[in-house]
């Protein structure tokens, strides 16, 4: 949802107190990162000044490890209280220091990390992968608990509670209506110079074995607080406060609806990011760019942004 996900970070302190900043590796390796965070006590991905990110606690972390200043590029940047566990980024490393400390980085991170940020697994890239640029789709899910003594406490922080029943099977009606390629304008809080088309591929809704209403939402990129957005609007539409059809109206729409509330963050989780084929990683990285370029040059474009994040 913004301009760039790469990390603008500050220059790091080295061993003995001193500044020291980043430069590109001159034998770089490609790594890429699985990770996952609670994201209750974060300010989001991005890095901030005098706010605790999940960018800057890796990047800490990493180059404390690593002994050099890292930069990290991220597949979708999360808002504040954006959960995930299925986040992906990736930084250039020295071959030399890549071999030194691959087969301990993941054990090492988790001992310097806080409990609520952990990097899943490390390994090396091709090339042409890049965590933004690449990917092919996005996933999140979104938990709701409608039980009427609210939620389970040991889930408080990824589950919201909501005051009405829900109906799953309306929700699920108003939600295939709003399948495939639209202007989701109505549903995202606008930046200048960036579309708000996308393609929706999922948005699933049901109730799982523990009473949870979870909704499973899918598309290529998403604008800056589409997916609260379009929660916010079936969740209305879920408790009958809203007709089913309002959803679709709302397509039509060229402004930000102040017809539906956004959701609240605590309850949305990146779960995934779909990548093509090793093969296919630099026609996409292609793909991408040439549609950002064309969003800044021309205005809203037919493709999406693939720099989107979700809340």
């Amino acid at each position: 949802m913004t301009s760039s996900n790469s990390a603008r970070e500050p220059a790091h302190r080295t061993a003995g107190g001193g500044l020291s900043a980043y430069s590109a590796p001159l034998d770089p390796v490609r790594v890429r990162l699985e990770i996952a965070y609670d994201g209750t006590d974060f300010s989001g991905w991005a890095m901030q000044p005098d706010r605790r990110t999940v960018c800057g606690e890796l990047t800490d972390a990493l180059a404390m490890i690593l002994r050099t200043p890292v930069r990290l590029t991220v597949a979708g940047r999360t808002d504040a209280g954006v959960h995930a566990t299925g986040q992906v980024a990736h930084v250039d490393l020295e071959r030399a220091v890549w071999e030194q400390h691959r087969e301990r980085l993941v054990r090492r991170l988790a001992g310097v990390l806080d409990p609520d940020v952990r990097v899943l697994a490390v390994s090396e890239a091709p090339a042409d992968f890049d965590a933004r640029f690449s990917g092919l789709s996005r996933s999140y899910e979104y938990r709701i608990s409608d039980q009427p003594w609210g939620v389970d406490p040991l889930r408080r922080r990824d589950v919201i509670a909501w005051p009405r029943p829900l109906d799953t099977a309306r929700m699920q009606a108003a939600a295939d209506d709003l399948l495939g390629l639209h202007d989701f304008a109505a549903y995202c809080r606008r930046r200048p110079d960036a579309s708000t088309i996308r393609t929706l591929l999922r948005c699933d809704w049901g109730r799982g074995a523990d009473g949870l209403v979870v909704g499973s939402v899918t598309a290529d990129a998403f604008c800056h607080s589409m997916v609260r957005s379009l929660v916010g609007g079936l969740l209305a539409v879920g408790d009958g406060s809203a007709p089913v059809d309002l959803p679709r109206e709302l397509l039509r729409e060229s402004e930000r609806s102040s017809r539906i509330t956004v959701a609240p963050a605590k309850g949305l989780t990146l779960v995934g990011v779909d990548y093509p084929p090793d093969e296919q990683l630099a026609a996409r990285n292609e793909i991408t760019r040439g549609r950002r370029d064309l969003e800044h040059r021309d205005g809203p474009a037919s493709g999406a942004d693939s720099s989107a994040t979700p809340s």
